[in-house]
């Protein structure tokens, strides 16, 4: 099932995508504000029941959002593929190299990419998003695939001037709508091995970054249980994979994305997360 959250005549809500237009409604059906909250309350099993429902709204009449619109938490982890961890000079890390996103940072479907006027270096990061569905700490390696409700496309979008402002990548990650996360969640019953999932980033239709995910240097389990050994994973939390070689930073000459331009993460098997570039002036 692709799970999807959205704005309808000025109310925020949330359901099942049928097709490629059919929407049901399940924020008028369920007693739960948002998806976060449907998750907490029995996985995406709380949707089974409306997979056949008649659909009430088309996707024409929707603005997206983020699949889970408000989670408690978004970790990312960096240079987690080979080749992007060699394009930067850095040394393998013994462990993952993590940083947090903030909610506003980041927007759905076709919703517009915004250049901060503070810098014209703004990068692509294709990325595969893990949505935790079942909480938990401490999970191990063996137990953390039941852990998982889904999987969606992540645009980790970097302002790469400020990132470098000091160790800590915070800065250049949460610059307001720089971020894309979507453009649905597809259910973990529907990918039953994530690694076999291709991952492809598209800058106005050229391919910039391409690789398997069976590439991670750390994989999803691993992910999992090093993160939950020091925070509590909840229900909607977002695990950002890493990202692929082939980021704007590191071409000869660097490659940045400007207003105008349009970005595609497209991974076989969950569809293509696709957003325009703005310059963010008019935008509140």
């Amino acid at each position: 099932m692709r799970i999807v959250s959205f704005i309808n005549q000025g109310r925020a809500g949330y359901g099942l995508l049928r097709g490629e237009d059919e929407i049901v409604d399940c924020s008028r059906l369920l007693p739960y504000p948002d998806v976060r909250s449907a998750l907490a309350a029995g996985n995406f099993g709380v949707f089974l029941p409306y997979l056949h429902a008649p659909s009430t709204l088309r996707a024409s009449e929707v603005s997206w959002l983020p699949p889970v619109t408000h989670p408690d938490k978004i970790i990312c982890v960096g240079l987690n593929y080979r080749p992007h961890l060699l394009e930067t000079g850095r040394p393998e890390p013994d462990r993952p190299t993590l940083f947090l996103r903030l909610p506003s940072s980041q927007v759905g479907q076709s919703q517009p990419l915004l250049i901060p006027p503070e810098s014209v270096q703004f990068d692509y990061e294709g990325e595969l998003a893990v949505v935790i569905g079942k909480g938990g700490r401490r999970i191990t390696q063996r137990d953390a695939m039941q852990h998982v409700a889904g999987y969606a496309c992540y645009n980790d979008g970097s302002v790469r001037d400020w990132q470098r402002h000091s160790s800590q990548f915070t800065a250049g990650k949460n610059f307001r709508h720089t971020a894309s996360f979507g453009p649905w969640m597809v259910s973990a019953d529907e990918i039953p091995d994530p690694r076999v999932l291709t991952l492809k980033t598209l800058l106005n239709g050229q391919v910039m970054q391409q690789a398997s995910v069976d590439e991670l240097i750390f994989s999803i389990p691993a992910l999992i249980e090093y993160c939950s050994t020091f925070t509590d994973l909840l229900p909607g939390d977002v695990l950002v994979t890493g990202t692929p070689g082939g980021v704007g930073a590191f071409r000869q000459p660097p490659v940045w994305m400007k207003a105008g331009d349009r970005v595609e993460i497209a991974i076989a098997g969950i569809g293509t997360l696709s957003n325009p570039v703005l310059d963010d002036e008019g935008f509140f």
